[in-house]
């Protein structure tokens, strides 16, 4: 079950700080690199988080695209977590920067968004079928303020249920190139999500460790869909100090074989 573990990649302004490195685009190279190097041979997926890059500027940008040239070159199945959204030749530009044969940045799967409507996306999820690359989908997130949106209806059904169908719709097989991103504490009832429409769907887990959901527990929000998951942690794994992070990862993915049924 290892194999479902995910590590962040999360050069925030505060993780830099606890690991003493420099607020700039080197110091997040530097935290970068070093979670690769502890990941190697325990972990098998990334997830880098495009933001922390991205405050850098242009030299934040060229660090990551830099890290996750490496991620590739140690094969890992890299996640970019970058949350693009838009419609018409807006959400062209980040099909072609991120999925695309000429994608600049080097990434198996990105995170979108779909509340400007999920038939927005499908031009961009068939970008990413024809070159072998995947997406997840924002379906129904762990932070308090999403219900409002994630929950409300239309029609008969909830918005995180519409994004879940629209999602599963081009899986044919089971667990296809095209997934949704449903935090650790979400249960499916109170987002109006049936486990039905999730059985062919990859799902994204982020919010275990700092975020509160406990990886020793992560199979009871999903049961029958434990082995659709992949599981998410970044900070609680990061820690306040560098030494002991490949212990961090070992221990976290003990936890998580403990967390799933066999």
């Amino acid at each position: 079950m290892s194999g479902q573990l995910c590590v962040g990649i999360d050069p925030s302004q505060e993780q830099l700080s606890k690991w003493n490195l420099p607020d700039s685009a080197l110091g997040a190279k530097e935290f970068a690199v070093h979670l690769l190097a502890a990941c190697e041979g325990q972990v098998g997926i990334i997830k880098p988080q495009v933001a922390f890059f991205e405050q850098y500027g242009a030299q934040g940008l060229t660090v990551l695209s830099e890290i996750l040239e490496a991620a590739k070159a140690s094969d890992f199945i890299v996640i970019a977590d970058a949350k693009r959204g838009d419609i018409g030749t807006t959400m062209d530009g980040y099909s072609r920067a991120w999925l695309s044969s000429e994608a600049v940045f080097l990434a198996d799967a990105i995170t979108l968004s779909p509340f400007l409507g999920v038939e927005s996306l499908r031009p961009t999820v068939q970008v990413a079928l024809e070159n072998q690359r995947g997406v997840f989908l924002l379906a129904a997130t762990s932070n308090p303020e999403a219900a409002t949106v994630q929950a409300a209806m239309n029609g008969n059904q909830s918005v995180a249920s519409s994004v879940v169908k629209f999602a599963s719709s081009f899986n044919d097989s089971w667990l296809g190139s095209v997934g949704v991103v449903i935090g650790a504490n979400v249960t499916f009832p109170s987002i109006g999500i049936s486990s039905e429409d999730l059985s062919s769907t990859p799902i994204l887990m982020p919010g275990f460790g700092a975020q509160g959901s406990e990886l020793g527990t992560a199979g009871i929000s999903i049961p029958g869909l434990e082995k659709n998951a992949i599981f998410s942690v970044s900070r609680s794994v990061a820690g306040t100090t560098q030494t002991g992070l490949e212990s961090r990862i070992a221990g976290a993915k003990i936890e998580l074989m403990q967390g799933i049924p066999k």
